[in-house]
């Protein structure tokens, strides 16, 4: 038991020194119109694991993940309030870039490459209690699941069951995608419930005393 304790307390320590690196990263500074600011949250503890796309300029400013109207939609989908979901030690929030990549044409630019490639793979293998992947949009799509390059978003989603409990797949709850979502209400009719009665069913275990979160 005091070995498994250790252990536990040694994966703490290793995910808090990994993720003062990445608050610290100024790798790609240069390309940010805001400046770094990597936003994310995560405990090596957590069951439950979304992956966005990166932060908005709300996000920016707060340094809080989701902080904004695609959140308050996200939190709603998953049935979870705020202080469960900004619990690290039970949900990590963990987009494919970690800073706000500045602004294009039709909305957000996409993630700088160089935050995937620097952090990712590293973040992630500290992860190892996560029951359940929500992957929300594109970006964190292509890069888990790595499908055929013409498939389309509506495509992918539209066969969640093929990859669920252990993954989910939805479009980005940004409000630019209500109509999105008026076109394919099978999302909130059929994904949505499922989805739900995973995220009650991974949190209905008690969680870990031992660690802290980060």
């Amino acid at each position: 038991m005091i070995g498994a304790e250790q252990t536990l307390t040694s994966n703490v320590a290793s995910f808090d020194l990994l993720a003062r690196e990445i608050r610290a990263c100024t790798l790609c500074e240069e390309h940010l119109p805001l400046g770094a600011n990597p936003v994310f949250q995560g405990h090596p503890d957590a069951r439950l694991m979304v992956v966005g796309q990166a932060p908005g300029t709300a996000v920016h400013k707060t340094g809080i993940p989701f902080n904004d109207p695609s959140g308050d939609r996200l939190r709603h989908w998953l049935g979870m309030d705020r202080d469960q979901f900004y619990d690290p030690q039970q949900v990590a929030l963990v987009p494919m870039g970690f800073c706000y990549p500045g602004k294009g044409k039709g909305g957000d630019l996409p993630p700088r490459p160089e935050c995937a490639a620097t952090w990712r793979k590293r973040l992630l293998s500290h992860l190892q209690s996560v029951q359940t992947t929500v992957m929300v949009g594109r970006y964190a799509i292509d890069w888990h699941l790595q499908p055929e390059r013409n498939a389309t978003l509506a495509a992918l989603v539209a066969e969640w069951q093929q990859h669920a409990p252990e993954i989910f797949l939805l479009p980005h709850p940004s409000p630019r995608n209500g109509r999105w979502l008026r076109e394919r209400p099978w999302v909130e009719a059929q994904i949505v419930p499922a989805l739900r009665a995973r995220v009650a069913s991974i949190f209905s275990e008690p969680l870990p005393q031992a660690g802290h979160p980060s």
